[in-house]
């Protein structure tokens, strides 16, 4: 006699307790803190880059809003990261000196 176990349908893990709630929060709070693990996910990624010319900045809309394209490129890996930034948030993540030395910055 054979058994199969199967999960039950539509049951899935929740990523992370701390974000289980992030649903019923409201809109611009959930995406500031969305911004937050973004720019926390770059900052990491760019200080552990091995060298300047795997970050790059771009400057890619200038109206109506200012949009900068970041490249992060690992080619041992193979592994290329493209994140897509407001001028707000680039600054933000520019604050950390560390990021700074590590980034080629955009022509003005």
């Amino acid at each position: 006699m054979l058994c199969a176990v199967m999960a039950n349908p539509g049951s899935y893990k929740v990523l992370g307790r701390a974000r289980a709630l992030d649903a019923i929060l409201d809109p611009d709070v959930r995406s500031a803190l969305r911004t937050r693990r973004i720019l926390d996910s770059l900052r990491s990624e760019i200080t552990l880059a091995e060298d300047e010319r795997d970050v790059r900045i771009r400057r890619i809309l200038e109206r109506p809003r200012e949009i900068f394209r970041i490249e992060i490129e690992s080619p041992a890996l193979g592994y290329f990261r493209t994140t897509l930034l407001d001028r707000q948030a680039l600054d933000e993540l520019l604050r950390n000196e560390e990021v700074r030395a590590r980034v080629r910055l955009p022509q003005a």
